[in-house]
């Protein structure tokens, strides 16, 4: 029975403040299952034992209280027959089996009390077990969560990166609207000095044409005699 004072410490621990101090949960949780997977083993096949103990304890007890039965019924037959001697024999192996029966009957209340500590410590210790499995899933979840969110960090700062370089080619493209803006102001600058000189030039074909036209009057009032 050295089993149960290897459990005495599962049955007792607080499975959740264990998990709670786990440094890396997810392999310390799998490692941890497969001890438990392990022990459970052990403490199913001594259960199995210890419950047959049980069994075999039970089958010897109602064995020997069906033989004080009949030893009994064999007297009155006895008795009822007019033999009394016979009835002093029936009744005195009635006794032997009666104390035979006395010492079965603490053999089979202990082997049932061990037998129900054996199934409370297997009972527990699977209850553990899917205690512990459903926590596993959890905490994997949140490990995984943790892993996907940190990726997301990192590309978080890769996208800042970026955004610093669309701000660097947002300047540049400023100032490339810039210099074009200016280079168009040049040309128009450039046009309207040339519309200018060509203004000048023909006013000065304007007033030559004046000129001319003056000269023809005075011709013309000359030869009418005005």
């Amino acid at each position: 029975m050295g089993i149960l004072s290897r459990f005495k410490d599962i049955m007792s621990s607080n499975i959740n403040a264990l998990l709670d101090t786990m440094e890396d949960p997810s392999k310390i949780i799998d490692q941890y299952l497969r001890d438990l997977e392990s022990d459970l083993g052990k403490v199913k096949a001594e259960t199995a034992a210890v419950m047959a103990e049980e069994t075999r304890a039970k089958r010897e007890l109602d064995e020997c209280s069906a033989e004080v039965q009949r030893m009994q019924d064999y007297a009155e037959k006895a008795v009822k027959a007019g033999n009394d001697d016979d009835a002093r024999q029936f009744l005195s192996k009635k006794k032997l089996q009666t104390d035979q029966e006395t010492s079965l009957k603490h053999i089979y209340e202990a082997a049932a009390g061990n037998a129900a500590k054996m199934r409370q410590m297997h009972d527990k210790l699977v209850a553990d077990i899917g205690s512990l499995n459903a926590r596993k899933d959890s905490v994997k979840a949140k490990i995984a969560v943790a892993k996907t969110q940190e990726r997301i960090n990192q590309m978080g700062s890769s996208v800042a990166g970026v955004q610093g370089t669309m701000s660097a080619f947002d300047k540049m493209e400023a100032k490339a609207d810039r210099l074009l803006d200016q280079a168009n102001a040049m040309t128009e600058l450039n046009e309207s000095a040339a519309k200018d000189d060509v203004g000048d030039l023909a006013k000065k074909y304007d007033t030559m044409q004046t000129v001319d036209v003056e000269d023809e009057l005075a011709a013309l009032k000359a030869k009418l005699g005005e």
